[in-house]
């Protein structure tokens, strides 16, 4: 492997984050618009509600409609997922979009993607990150996350749970904290991430007593000790336990990644595979947890100018095996979630090469053949 998978792998899927920050200013500046022109984006009506028709009730999709402002293509993106065959959708609501400013909140764009969700029949997996201005030191990137913070960043994770305790199942806590990106570049030890849980989770179960957090979704990395990029998720996930963690979640997010190889291919601690999953369960199992996993991420990417990337047929071939794999061996992971659905506008660098559907709605031959595999035709 010629670059370690937290600055490859991660940097791909990263990207699409990155330039969260710069699509957000536009985002917003449209919702303060909307506010005093109306209708600048004519409403969508929700329509009939709907079931979704599946034979894999584990299966989820990751889809990307944080910076979609077109209502009927918020619709339209969560009626293919439901066509399709897939019951739970898992989305970001970053607070630094709907708490500009302390104490006041902006539900309009997660109430629209999450109305539309449940008219769906979709279950919804969402997740919190990201830190507004007035919650971070001056000049410090989206993602800086200081102890300071903590408090303001569970208030937010709290009302956002009371909201949509009965239309929202479930809630990961950030994303991806071993990664020094996941933190605007602060260092930061697994110990960090469980004082955050510390102070997330009463608050979350305060608020919304059902709402099962999640913590992990840590990225697979195999980056030496030591490291200002990143740390080995199965060494990060054993702090965790070492330092309390269990106590503070109520399930493991995970992300599946499978690079070049096949989804059958054996785990290995010094190898980034589809099955490394298992070796993350074992730790789990280790620390007397045997509780739910949920894969809130995975699969294969296409893209051709990316070293780990498979061919078209491969991908499809792989994400089929992959799903047969973890329905047939892994009993403990309830959910079962692919990246990414689709993006508002084309990627511009290899997470192209995840993407499901493209931007005008075109399936791609992957949704196609899990559309099959569901019992539906696309």
């Amino acid at each position: 492997m010629d670059r370690p998978l937290s600055s490859d792998l991660a940097a791909a899927r990263n990207g699409v984050i990155v330039r969260i920050g710069r699509v957000a200013v536009v985002f917003l500046l449209i919702l303060g618009v909307v506010n005093q022109v109306r209708p600048v984006v004519p409403p969508v009506p929700l329509g009939v509600p709907q079931t979704v028709d599946t034979t894999i009730p584990r299966l989820a999709m990751h889809t990307r409609l944080t910076d979609e402002v077109e209502p009927w293509k918020i619709k339209r993106t969560l009626e293919m997922v439901r066509a399709m065959g897939a019951p739970t959708i898992i989305e970001f609501f970053p607070w630094a979009y709907y708490e500009k400013k302390q104490g006041v909140f902006d539900w309009r764009h997660p109430d629209l993607v999450i109305d539309h969700a449940h008219t769906q029949g979709l279950t919804v997996i969402a997740r919190v990150g990201m830190v507004p201005d007035w919650a971070r030191p001056d000049g410090t990137p989206l993602n800086y996350l200081e102890p300071d913070s903590y408090g303001a960043f569970a208030d937010y994770a709290a009302a956002f749970a009371a909201r949509y305790q009965d239309r929202v199942c479930c809630l990961i806590v950030g994303n991806e904290p071993n990664l020094a990106f996941e933190w605007g570049g602060r260092a930061t030890t697994a110990a960090d991430y469980v004082d955050l849980l510390k102070v997330v989770y009463p608050a979350i179960k305060t608020a919304a007593p059902d709402m099962r957090v999640l913590a992990g979704a840590l990225a697979p990395t195999i980056e030496p000790p030591g490291s200002a990029v990143a740390t080995n998720d199965l060494v990060y996930l054993q702090a965790m336990y070492d330092a309390g963690a269990i106590a503070y979640f109520d399930a493991l997010a995970v992300h599946g990644y499978g690079l070049t190889f096949a989804p059958d291919d054996p785990p290995d601690p010094n190898t980034i595979n589809f099955r490394r999953l298992e070796l993350l369960r074992a730790i789990m199992e280790a620390a007397g947890d045997t509780r739910p996993v949920y894969m809130t991420e995975g699969g294969y990417g296409e893209h051709p100018t990316w070293v780990h990337a498979v061919s078209p047929a491969e991908r499809t071939q792989y994400t089929v095996a992959a799903l047969d794999y973890a329905l047939t061996e892994w009993e403990w992971l309830t959910t079962i979630g692919w990246w990414m659905f689709r993006t508002p506008a084309p990627p511009d660098d290899y997470n192209a090469g995840f993407v499901w559907v493209n931007t005008d709605f075109e399936p791609s031959d992957l949704y196609r053949a899990l559309a099959v595999k569901t019992g539906n035709r696309p």
